[in-house]
């Protein structure tokens, strides 16, 4: 399992966070089952840490003819809205929820040319308030097809994870392997 780039920082922060907490715990409470209690719970915040920022393995076939998923995690709408802020036209929209217990990387959905890229600052809503896709912090991203079809795609930060990380540039050329971004904590 590789871990991604993202989390480098944040994987040694907390490893030195909570040996020091673990340490100051064995030094001055002396109390075993607590100090057990509290590496244990360490162990398993440290796991999800690190579970947060793996990369596994995704084998992509490569073509023309799929729409694939920008991100791991569970479709929860799927819906006929008017696009405003680029397309200016009715689409369907295609909601992707991630826990923190899926992959938070994210890939390009096709083959073609970056066409459009923009940061939007935001709050930090839950995934469910009605507000969180059109007021979180997000990045909105456009891909053209070589067949001219443009595929709209959005990064979304929620409550957990509040960090957009946008790897996508205007006129670069991108297939469904190449990664887009990241959303952190």
């Amino acid at each position: 399992m590789k871990i991604h780039k993202e989390g480098y920082i944040i994987i040694l922060v907390s490893i030195i966070g909570l040996l020091g907490i673990n340490l100051l715990s064995f030094l001055l409470l002396k109390v075993p089952i607590i100090n057990y209690s509290l590496t244990a719970i360490s162990v398993v915040f440290l796991g999800l840490i690190i579970n947060f920022f793996r990369v596994p393995l995704r084998n992509v076939e490569s073509n023309n003819a799929n729409i694939l998923a920008p991100s791991d995690g569970k479709l929860v709408v799927i819906e006929n809205i008017y696009e405003a802020e680029y397309l200016k036209t009715e689409c369907v929209q295609l909601s992707i929820f991630m826990s923190p217990l899926n992959v938070h990387k994210q890939w390009y959905p096709v083959n073609g040319t970056v066409e459009y890229v923009k940061y939007h600052p935001g709050k930090y809503y839950v995934a469910w308030h009605p507000k969180s896709s059109t007021e979180n912090e997000r990045s909105t991203i456009v891909v053209t097809t070589d067949s001219g079809e443009k595929i709209l795609f959005r990064q979304i930060a929620g409550a957990v994870a509040r960090r957009i990380c946008n790897y996508a540039k205007i006129n670069n050329k991108v297939s469904q392997s190449d990664e887009a971004g990241f959303i952190k904590f």
